[in-house]
């Protein structure tokens, strides 16, 4: 970035791993950094990959003024509060699950119910998911369309979940892998950086003037497209490639670094 009088006209943070550690705890230290953003009167939004109900709590643990944010891989825009659903993007998933099941017949499914919480083929492990869990049947998760579909399986690796989404082939949808053996699978074209596009055009917010900070490959796209794109010190090499900046690992504060970086 060549500009030295530039700063930040609208942030957008990734929660997990980079405003919330992997347990969930929000560091008062991130929350004072936050407010200071807040306060110097930048729109902050929340971009990420959890639904909407897992959002919440974060956005009113930061204070956050009323503004929007993006839930669930970019498929779900909101504004809150009060609560208003802006855009949802949805796809048809029968396909994919059932060249999932093919692939990795062990898998167990989740399919979005935006707002509320999930229908699913099995039982996620504990704390996976949050709000209401539906046990379906297959056919059932597959009879709609969906926001995503979410893969898991606790027993597989990130690294075979990467080769499963490889040997998938997935055309028509977007795709993300996660930390663990858990894949993201949205409408076509659909990620972080869709959204967060037109959030900021809503805002009268130039590409050039976002701050985006992440640590996943899902926040890849999102961390590309801002005009300064900041990876969390724990990314991976294919994260941090997308970055124009590296900042601190979480623990030792690399998101607050950034942001006292621009707001003191």
């Amino acid at each position: 970035m060549s500009r030295t009088d530039w700063r930040p006209g609208l942030v957008a943070l990734d929660i997990d791993g980079t405003i919330v550690d992997h347990a969930g705890l929000l560091p008062d230290e991130v929350r004072d950094a936050v407010g200071r953003v807040v306060a110097a009167g930048v729109p902050v939004v929340l971009t990420t990959g959890r639904s909407w109900h897992a959002t919440r709590p974060v956005f009113e643990a930061l204070a956050l003024p009323p503004g929007p944010a993006v839930a669930s891989n970019g498929a779900v825009t909101v504004r809150y509060p009060p609560f208003e659903l802006t855009e949802v993007v949805t796809f048809d998933p029968s396909e994919v699950i059932e060249r999932v099941l093919a692939e990795h017949p062990t898998a167990s499914l989740a399919a979005e119910v935006v707002g509320q919480g999930y229908r699913v083929s099995r039982l996620f492990p504990d704390g996976d998911l949050h709000g209401d869990i539906e046990l379906v049947s297959v056919e059932d998760l597959s009879a709609g369309d969906v926001t995503r579909i979410v893969v898991r399986d606790p027993e597989a690796t990130d690294a075979e979940f990467i080769r499963l989404a490889e040997r998938l082939g997935l055309q028509g949808v977007s795709y993300f892998v996660g930390w663990s053996a858990w894949l993201d699978i949205a409408p076509a074209g659909v990620n972080k950086a869709t959204a967060l596009a037109g959030v900021a055009a809503d805002l009268g917010v130039a590409q050039a003037d976002v701050l985006a900070i992440g640590d996943g490959r899902n926040d890849i796209e999102m961390i590309a497209w801002a005009g300064r794109g900041v990876a969390v010190g724990d990314a991976s090499q294919e994260v941090a490639s997308a970055a124009d900046h590296v900042t601190g690992t979480f623990a030792a504060g690399g998101t607050i670094t950034e942001l006292r970086r621009w707001f003191g």
